[in-house]
Formats: C-alpha cells, structure tokens, sequence
C-alpha cells in the first residue's frame, strides 16, 4: 500500500481528476439500462445528426454530471439512442463478443465535438477499465462503409450474470479523415495536418 503522505494524497486527487473526465461516457451508456428523459440539446447550435447507417438516431438527455462536465469540456456533447431500422432495411443481429462494427444491433450513440486539439477527449476503452471492466477482443473493423473503427468488448462482473457490452468509436475531421486512435488525431490536430471542427463519434450495444 501506498504511505498516507501528503504528496500521495494530492498524486490519487490528481490522478482522479484526470480519469473523471473519461468516465462521463458511462453516464452516455447508462440508456441502455434505463428509461431515457427530456431530449437536452447539446450546449452550442451545431446540427444534431438525424442518421447513423441508416438508423434514425433520437436525441436523449444529458445526465446532470455530464451537464456540468459540459461546462468544462472545450466541445459539445449529445447522446442519442439509435432506433431500430425500418421494414425494408437489414434487419439488426444479435450481438456476440468480436462482432463486426457493420452488424446490427448498435444502441447508444455519443457524439463528441471540439473545435481545437484536447487532451480531454479520451478513448472510451480508458474509461471502461477505470470503472473495472475487463477489455478484450481489441481491433480495427471497417462499417458497411469502409470506415475504419476501434472496437472492443467490455465485461464486468460474473461470466454468465455481469454486463457485457461491444464498444466501437472514430474520430472524423471536417475534410472525412478518420481517426482510430485519440493520441494519432491530437498530434494530426495540433500539428496542422488535420482540420477541425472534429466530432469523436461511439456507439454501444449489449451483448
């Protein structure tokens, strides 16, 4: 265990405050155990998507921590549950772990958006560990698009009676360019070679 020092407790005060921030996304997935509220815009007037592959995606409510990190986050943030397709359109599969990015099935989606480079935007999979999920099945898949994602499963609990979920997210800047990889996007960003706006974009679904 660590000394009860003064300087490790400022270091565990720090370090939590750094985590908090990523954390955020869960609130953004709680929908999918719980009743969604009001529609909350998010805190700019950018246009909120209508779609996402061909599912019409309906705006949900902010959770009162994600309204006061919004405060602090230098970009927006909207959430949205992704309604089922219509008759006519690829029915949505079952999940199952690994499962493709261009399956159906996709739940919650969170839209993050920034205007400037932010070590604020963090990767998802950061805040699942954080909250004691296991991280496994790490890999690139292309949609039914041919964009590049960043999926992984997410587990928690018991095998057989915890929460599983499959976690995929991307980056996109003004001219398209995609991005897998928040470290990669920050360094294109800061560097001039990547130009915002940009929306970081993260779908989940139980599996």
């Amino acid at each position: 265990m660590f000394e009860n020092s003064f300087v490790n407790r400022v270091l565990h005060k720090t370090l939590w405050v750094l985590l908090l921030p990523a954390c955020m996304l869960w609130n953004a997935f709680a929908v999918l155990s719980r009743p969604a509220g009001m529609p909350q815009q998010p805190s700019d007037s950018r246009e909120l998507p209508a779609q996402w592959q061909g599912a019409q995606l309906r705006p949900l409510a902010l959770s009162e921590f994600e309204q006061r990190f919004v405060r602090n986050f230098p970009g927006t943030l909207a959430r949205f549950a992704i309604e089922p397709q219509r008759a006519g359109t690829a029915p949505p599969e079952s999940g199952t772990a690994g499962e493709s990015i261009s399956a159906g099935g996709w739940k919650v989606l969170v839209q993050r958006g920034v205007d400037k480079p932010t070590r604020m935007l963090h990767p998802a999979a950061d805040c699942y560990r954080g909250l004691g999920y296991r991280i496994a099945a790490q890999q690139l898949e292309l949609d039914r698009q041919q964009q590049l994602w960043r999926c992984f499963d997410a587990a928690r609990g018991q095998a057989g009676s915890g929460q599983r979920l499959r976690v995929c997210e991307r980056i996109v800047d003004a001219k398209g360019q995609g991005f897998t990889d928040t470290s990669a996007w920050y360094w294109a960003a800061a560097l001039g070679q990547s130009q915002g706006p940009w929306q970081a974009i993260t779908v989940a679904r139980p599996l």
